[in-house]
């Protein structure tokens, strides 16, 4: 693990530890996230911690093409039991995001630090994010960094208040993202939710080559 000072770049990542834990820092600039998504790093902590940084081997990862829709969730896209929509409310999906309960995590790690510099990268057009509707109401959606001229989207979060409504937005979003010419879909690291839609690990090696 290495403290990194403001002036500092990151490591290699290859000095990560065996979780993927590479580094810290005490702040969390724009510039120094926009450096870790290019460098195939994340940022990964509690509120009351120092930023964490990380960068997994082996890492999952969606090929779009390789997208699996299984047969319970074909009526709900063939009959679009839910509405679907892109950008129109960002904070409010990164909000449900941060209340949604994970094993073995004490708290969330969508701190109030991770809240602002994540709303500013959207403002920027980098963050985008999906949003599941069902009449009026918002019952999932999903988020993360669109590094473009990688053809590469970094999902960061999901959430659903309704049965499959995640998986409706996951699927509605990489079909989009596929249609814009993306290459990979990061997926950070391992869950039997990802795996059930068709992501897989790769070496990480084989990840940072779409980064360069």
């Amino acid at each position: 693990m290495y403290f990194i000072s403001p002036d500092q770049k990151f490591p290699p990542v290859e000095l990560a530890d065996e979780d993927g834990f590479l580094a810290v820092t005490r702040e969390l600039s724009i510039n120094r996230i926009l450096e870790a998504y290019h460098l195939g790093i994340f940022p990964w902590y509690s509120e009351g911690q120092p930023v964490l940084w990380w960068s997994p081997d082996p890492r999952m990862v969606l090929f779009p093409e390789e997208l699996k829709v299984s047969k319970s969730m074909r009526p709900y896209l063939n009959q679009n039991k839910f509405q679907i929509t892109f950008n129109q409310d960002f904070e409010a999906v990164i909000d449900h995001c941060g209340k949604v309960f994970r094993k073995g995590q004490d708290g969330t790690w969508i701190t109030p630090e991770i809240k602002r510099s994540y709303l500013e990268l959207h403002r920027m057009g980098i963050a985008i994010s999906a949003e599941v509707w069902d009449d009026n109401t918002l019952v999932g959606g999903l988020y993360g960094i669109y590094l473009r001229e990688k053809k590469l989207f970094c999902g960061e979060s999901m959430f659903a208040n309704v049965s499959n409504a995640s998986k409706f937005g996951f699927i509605k979003m990489v079909r989009k993202l596929q249609e814009e010419g993306i290459q990979l879909i990061d997926c950070q690291v391992y869950t039997d939710h990802l795996a059930s839609l068709g992501a897989r690990e790769i070496p990480r090696e084989e990840f940072l080559g779409y980064l360069k």
